[in-house]
This record gives C-alpha cells, structure tokens and sequence, in this order.
C-alpha cells in the first residue's frame, strides 16, 4: 500500500491493518515514523512543507517497494508519506516491512526508508520562527546511506 496524502495517518491502524492482511504468512513486522523535528538550533523550526510530483512520486516509491521485496522476502508493506504545510513534531513518514522472519523485515523497512529520502520526488521548504523560509537540500550521509545498499545482501545471499 502506498498513499501520498495531506491528512495525518493513524500508525497503529496501518499496522493493525498491515497485520490483517499477512496474517499467518509473516512472523515479524518492523516500522518506522518519521516526524517534522527542530532542523535549527538557533532558530527554531516552525513548519516544514512538502511538496511533491504526483503520479510520478508514487511511481518511484512503487519502484522502491519493489525492489525491497525483489531483494528480501517481504509479504506486505506500506509507505505512507504526508504533503502540505507540517507543523513542528508532525507525523511525516510511515513506512513498514511484513516478512516471515525478521531480518528481511528490518532490512527491506530501512531500505525503503533511505531510498525514499534520495530518490522520491519530495520537495520541503523549512520556515523558521524567525520567518526565514529556505529549501532543504538533500544530504550527502542520506545518498551515501542509499548507495550503500547496493552491495548489501539480499534474499538469495542470506
């Protein structure tokens, strides 16, 4: 399941659901919430808003999710991603791996994860309390994480 949406999302109710559907197929399921935090010490935080391409950004995070499930066994998953304007400590990503045994869960969940972040057409705009308003770049740890999957082992390999 993939969604791109502005609403909020109920973390246990995606995972109660994700369990639902793999149920008696997966004995682990692993995941992970990311929030909008205080990227400034000095000047704090206010909003990060995330903008996106649609039909193209769910494609790639389509393309992401089949390559984990390519590289380890993985039932089910879901990523959802919020858009729009976020407060500080908003719920921004939800991303969960189903999979028999643990490993190719905690696995295939972090790759989504750091994939995601480098190659998902997502766009965030940091405001300030300030009113300093800037694009965030990208990060030269968050591609070098993503690169750094390439050598990993994957299902065949474990």
């Amino acid at each position: 399941m993939i969604v791109v949406q502005e609403a909020d999302f109920d973390t246990g109710a995606l995972q109660s659901a994700l369990r639902e559907r793999c149920a008696g197929a997966a004995g682990a399921l692993v995941t992970f919430t990311g929030y909008v935090r205080d990227f400034s010490s000095d000047d704090a935080t206010q909003t990060l808003t995330l903008e996106h391409y649609p039909g193209m950004c769910e494609r790639e995070l389509e393309d992401i999710a089949r390559q984990a499930c390519e590289r380890w066994r993985v039932v089910d998953y879901v990523i959802v991603h919020r858009v729009g304007v976020l407060p500080r400590n908003a719920q921004i990503v939800f991303v969960a791996a189903a999979s028999a045994h643990r490993g190719d869960a905690f696995h295939a969940c972090e790759y989504i994860m750091d994939a995601l972040k480098t190659r998902a057409p997502f766009w965030k705009r940091e405001t300030l309390a300030s009113g300093r308003s800037f694009w965030v770049e990208q990060k030269q740890s968050d591609t070098d994480r993503t690169r750094s999957w390439d050598g990993h082992p994957s299902k065949e390999a474990s």
